[in-house]
């Protein structure tokens, strides 16, 4: 089905398509991003826009992301004060954005754009949020085992899909940037966010480009602790299975006392030491330390979280303060 052609979105003046790329230490990138976001565009609708999230970038992004908006209109830039980090920046791009429809990608080049028809096409067919699958990943193994490791945490204890290959490279309707905007926790995840929404979603695979230039600023202390964190404020299955650490330890403390009871009464055999002591005493010690910092951890969260600041601060944009605001 290929990918309709109109010279107005559905509301009149909203563009027919957005999209959202955040930006951190992508200077080189930007340009040529621009360019065949262009080409990709244009064939799809004239009626589009480009919204350049500078994530307090220590490059210079924003001057950047200023010259291409002076030069084309549909390009919107927006700074924030300080970095707040991606899946925030996507929040304050979908925040600004006004498409019908809305992409959401990496400004690294590894999110090609000419797939962006494709995505589109799909949606097309009746979903509201498309997603891509990158079937050859172009990372070092390095990035993709840490990528795998941070799906794995999130699969076995925030119970969702751990699909490495599923990114944020996607396209989504107006509708489900509506409710992707009532969220009110600060700490977000676009992906999961959007299937915990639960509109209708498919996926298709795309082909994974190499990165245009620079690396990855996702460290594996970072992304163990971005995964952290999300599980932290998406589940409470940690509680769960500290609980259920718990409760076995007690089970296995009752049934080895039954057992040391049992062979005193029949056998006279006495336990003779402190060694099995004092290993029992820093085993249950340490397992006692681990529930509780699974709770500190949570009562942090939501320490957090009621203190109700805002996700992210948004310093300037290249767009007159005046200008009509997005519903």
């Amino acid at each position: 089905m290929p990918a309709t052609r109109d010279a107005t979105s559905s509301s009149g003046s909203r563009p027919r398509i957005s999209v959202v790329v955040p930006a951190f230490g992508c200077e080189s990138c930007l340009e040529p991003l621009y360019e065949k976001l262009k080409l990709v565009l244009e064939p799809i609708s004239p009626s589009f826009e480009i919204v350049l999230v500078d994530d307090h970038s220590p490059q210079q992004d924003w001057s950047v992301i200023k010259a291409l908006a002076a030069r084309d209109p549909r390009v919107r830039g927006v700074k924030l004060t300080r970095n707040f980090g991606q899946h925030n920046a996507i929040a304050a791009g979908l925040a600004e954005a006004n498409g019908d429809w809305i992409v959401v990608m990496d400004c690294d080049l590894q999110d090609r754009p000419e797939e962006i028809t494709r995505l589109y096409e799909k949606a097309l067919e009746g979903f509201d949020c498309v997603f891509a699958k990158r079937a050859d990943r172009v990372d070092s193994r390095g990035k993709i085992a840490t990528s795998r490791l941070f799906n794995f945490i999130h699969g076995r204890f925030a119970g969702f899909k751990d699909d490495a290959s599923i990114g944020n490279f996607s396209i989504i309707s107006r509708r489900v940037v509506r409710e992707l905007r009532k969220f009110r926790e600060g700490r977000r995840n676009y992906g999961i966010q959007v299937h915990w929404l639960g509109f209708p979603t498919s996926y298709i695979a795309v082909t994974h480009a190499a990165r245009h230039s620079g690396k990855s600023s996702y460290s594996v202390t970072k992304q163990l602790r971005h995964a952290v964190a999300t599980v932290l404020s998406q589940s409470t299955r940690p509680l769960y299975a500290s609980a259920l650490l718990g409760l076995l330890m007690a089970l296995g403390a009752a049934i080895t006392a039954v057992y040391l009871i049992m062979r005193k009464l029949t056998v006279g055999y006495t336990v003779q030491g402190w060694t099995s002591v004092i290993v029992s005493l820093f085993f249950l010690f340490g397992v006692l330390f681990l529930n509780m910092g699974v709770l500190g951890l949570y009562l942090g969260s939501v320490f957090n979280e009621v203190k109700g600041r805002p996700p992210f601060v948004i310093e300037r944009t290249t767009y007159e303060d005046n200008e009509p605001r997005n519903d």
